[in-house]
């Protein structure tokens, strides 16, 4: 092969390189009640019979998910991430501050699609509505539970979840309050820790990206988290 079909082959294997790494599997934009009869504005990924609900953090949207959600969606989950009241689409009900109710809004209407279990991750806001959520859902609504870096709710000890599980950063702010909402919340429950300060979601953009991204798989498969 002459120079020139070298270098043709390999532009064609760096273009293919490209496009396998920013993937995504297409979004399908949904619209659908939230608990308290607000709309709840959200992306749905996937066709599993497995659900995962992802909850943004304040300074987020639902199009933050959307690396998160090709792995998921790559292991056979259906993934809904929604937009809080507020944001993009998404209006409030009868509850002013009802971030919780978006979320329960979530995930019954996977339920309804025939998608169970139903498990929910959410990022600081979306953690502490995610957490709220879980005080207010009756048993066997929601399997497992991921609050990374959760604001803190008034009683963790009213969380109903099937297991929960709190990532967050050792140096981060919130990491007092999160050790003692991690306290307090029933079992069966587990913490990880990781390097650094980020909060929440920001830590998909430091080295502990890979990481916690494997300690999410890993919780939501069943397998232990390490």
């Amino acid at each position: 092969m002459n120079m020139a079909g070298k270098t043709l082959v390999l532009m064609l294997c760096l273009l293919a390189t490209v496009v396998v790494a920013n993937a995504t599997p297409p979004a399908k934009a949904v619209l659908f009640p939230s608990s308290d009869g607000g709309i709840v504005d959200a992306d749905l990924y996937g066709h599993g019979v497995r659900g995962v609900v992802l909850a943004h953090g304040a300074a987020f949207d639902k199009k933050s998910w959307a690396p998160l959600a090709s792995r998921l969606v790559a292991l056979g989950y259906s993934v809904l991430a929604i937009d809080f009241r507020g944001y993009g689409r998404s209006r409030g009900g009868n509850k002013p501050d009802g971030l919780d109710q978006d979320v329960i809004g979530a995930v019954r209407w996977l339920h309804a699609q025939g998608v169970k279990p139903v498990s929910v991750l959410g990022g600081s806001m979306g953690g502490g509505a995610a957490a709220e959520a879980a005080t207010e859902m009756k048993r066997g609504e929601l399997a497992k539970l991921i609050l990374l870096s959760p604001v803190p709710i008034k009683d963790p000890e009213r969380i109903n979840a099937a297991s929960i599980l709190y990532v967050a950063s050792r140096n981060e702010a919130l990491e007092p309050a999160i050790l003692d909402q991690y306290g307090r919340a029933p079992k069966p429950k587990k913490i990880v820790l990781l390097s650094g300060s980020a909060h929440a979601q920001n830590i998909f953009a430091t080295p502990q990206s890979a990481r916690l991204t494997a300690i999410i798989l890993q919780f939501l498969s069943g397998k232990p988290v390490r």
